[in-house]
């Protein structure tokens, strides 16, 4: 059993390994079902609609038998240790899917079981599988992602970090961070980004819109209050002036084939609006399909290993 609880656990070529195989699964193809007679358990604390509902419906595809928890479900609410928790759950489960919004430590101190493949479906600093869905998304449209350029717009949450992440594990992908003052990718993931690709990456991080070189490929928004958390600044929505993407800031930093991409659910409005989320250029709503790839891939990779 293998966990997926960061990106930075995993090497270049398992990460190309994944996405490849995201993508075989978004041809609709590949007919096998690797984890028949396997047990997968999902385990929210948080809301969500599209990462519940792919990884349940990914492991069915697969073959798997599927076990829900709701967040006050497990007796880790009446003061069990994570880590017995872990010990029985292998017992029962090949993998247990979490999100939690919470520090990515609990984690993998659920992944201390050997019997056990614990799957990060987001926790506060990063969404390591929301990563794989995007890449599978761009390796899809364009046929790979070198000397691509993604632009990342908006609040650097879980989604912007494991991005950046990403980016140090495809060197030939660059990633600019186009954040507000004082909502940026954290210093400590863009120090691991160093240290992942020993200083060889093409991933920067700037606040001014008017800093874009392009044009990019792809612009990436995420809605500015993650999991629904309010801000803590009353006026926050003011830093965030000039970072929605609407007609005039998609034409600026486009050219004739760049996409827009959004790992929803949107606040229309807001962040973007209707007529960039459903224009033609969107890829939201096929991303939003390859988070059930994404789902697939890493489930196989983790129980039983991809197959070359």
């Amino acid at each position: 059993m293998r966990n997926l609880i960061s990106l930075a656990d995993l090497r270049p070529e398992q990460l190309a390994r994944i996405v490849a195989r995201a993508v075989e699964f978004g041809r609709g193809d590949v007919e096998d079902r690797p984890l028949a007679g396997r047990q997968v358990g999902i385990y929210f604390r948080k809301s969500s609609t599209r990462t519940r509902t792919s990884f349940w419906s990914g492991a069915t595809r697969l073959g798997a038998d599927v076990i829900t928890f709701g967040p006050d479900e497990l007796q880790l609410t009446t003061g069990e240790t994570v880590e017995d928790t872990s010990r029985v759950l292998g017992q029962y489960l090949d993998a247990l899917v979490v999100r939690t919004n919470g520090d990515v430590e609990e984690m993998r101190r659920l992944g201390t079981s050997p019997d056990l493949a614990v799957v990060n479906a987001l926790s506060l600093d990063e969404h390591p599988t929301q990563a794989i869905a995007d890449l599978t998304t761009l390796t899809e449209h364009f046929g790979g992602l070198a000397g691509r350029h993604l632009l990342v717009v908006g609040e650097g949450n879980s989604s912007g970090a494991a991005l950046a992440l990403a980016g140090a594990l495809v060197p030939e992908l660059r990633v600019t961070l186009l954040c507000p003052e004082d909502y940026e990718v954290p210093k400590s993931t863009l120090d691991l980004v160093d240290e992942l690709s020993s200083g060889h990456h093409q991933v920067g991080q700037i606040t001014d819109p008017d800093a874009v070189e392009g044009p990019v490929d792809a612009i990436y928004t995420s809605r500015w209050q993650t999991m629904g958390v309010p801000k803590a600044d009353p006026n926050w929505l003011a830093a965030f002036e000039g970072f929605r993407i609407d007609r005039d800031f998609f034409d600026r930093h486009s050219g004739p084939h760049t996409v827009f991409l959004h790992d929803l659910p949107a606040v229309r409005g807001q962040e973007v609006t209707d007529e960039i989320l459903d224009g033609e250029r969107s890829l939201a709503w096929r991303q939003a399909h390859h988070k059930m790839t994404a789902a697939m891939a890493v489930l196989e990779w983790c129980v039983v290993g991809l197959r070359d």
